[in-house]
């Protein structure tokens, strides 16, 4: 078995290397398809607004890259990786994942055809990843000042989105339940452009110009308040913290649409506020 995982990381290394090869930034994954390494701040007190300035190894997707020498330092540190992931929404590609799943029962290919005519866009000839449920991962770019956001099933029942933040199991992983492969004919083929009528349907509706504003009288304002003055580096601390005033003053339902938007205003993602507002809440006794 260690001889069976040897040969897998070593193979895993070799396929990460070749993507890296292609401009594509890769992290090491475990047969589970997470991130290989643990966060260095898991025994921490709470969130972390860390992405790796911290220097060391284990922040998931904001380890990747595409340079050899860091690459091979990652894997090193992850020994039993049997597989890696490309990172997405990263020049020079701006990778975006169309991810047709077949676990939920769903056709979502049918689906992605369905909207490709309601829609009038023609899916193009790209890279197609095999998964092995059944699935494919298709490859997409996107322009590089737009920015796609991860999403599960909005688009269609079976459809997951792979956006910036996010990453793609790349072919030539092992996992638990088998290998991921490209599927024949498309290994050679560049990511194609995603149709712009396709990329309107991936991006989230615009937002107003201002967050909404908090029905929760003054305390509310100021939480808000506190949470749109911060500056890079302290945004999802500050958004801890005000989420949990909120909850324990007994506001935090009332204020969870304008401390979102207030968040997303600042630059965070929409994912990455709404799991940081959900621990504030398990952290005050309350449900998210």
């Amino acid at each position: 078995m260690a001889t069976t995982d040897r040969q897998a990381t070593t193979l895993a290394l070799a396929h990460a290397l070749s993507a890296a090869e292609r401009g594509l930034a890769v992290i090491p994954l475990s047969r589970t398809k997470l991130p290989a390494l643990r966060s260095p701040h898991r025994d921490g007190p709470g969130p972390t607004p860390c992405h790796g300035q911290c220097g060391r190894f284990g922040h998931g997707v904001y380890d990747a890259s595409a340079d050899p020498a860091r690459i091979r330092a990652l894997f090193a540190a992850a020994p039993w990786a049997t597989g890696y992931g490309i990172a997405c929404g990263l020049p020079p590609y701006h990778l975006i994942g169309v991810d047709l799943d077949t676990k939920s029962g769903t056709d979502s290919s049918t689906a992605l055809r369905e909207l490709a005519l309601r829609h009038l866009f023609t899916i193009p000839e790209t890279v197609v990843v095999l998964t092995p449920s059944g699935g494919r991962h298709l490859w997409l770019t996107g322009p590089p000042d737009v920015v796609v956001p991860n999403s599960a099933g909005r688009l269609a029942p079976g459809i997951d989105i792979r956006g910036a933040g996010g990453y793609l199991v790349g072919p030539g992983s092992r996992t638990d339940h088998g290998a991921y492969a490209t599927a024949p004919g498309t290994a050679h083929l560049p990511p194609a452009a995603c149709p712009p009528a396709l990329l309107r349907l991936l991006l989230p509706p615009p937002r107003s110009a201002h967050p909404a504003a908090p029905p929760a009288g003054d305390h509310g304002r100021g939480l808000v308040q506190f949470v749109l003055s911060a500056h890079e580096g302290q945004r999802n601390t500050r958004l801890f913290w005000a989420a949990c005033r909120a909850y324990e003053n007994g506001i935090g339902p009332a204020l969870l649409t304008p401390l979102l938007e207030a968040a997303l205003h600042t630059g965070l993602h929409e994912h990455e506020a709404r799991a940081t507002i959900a621990s504030a809440a398990r952290m005050t006794g309350h449900r998210p």
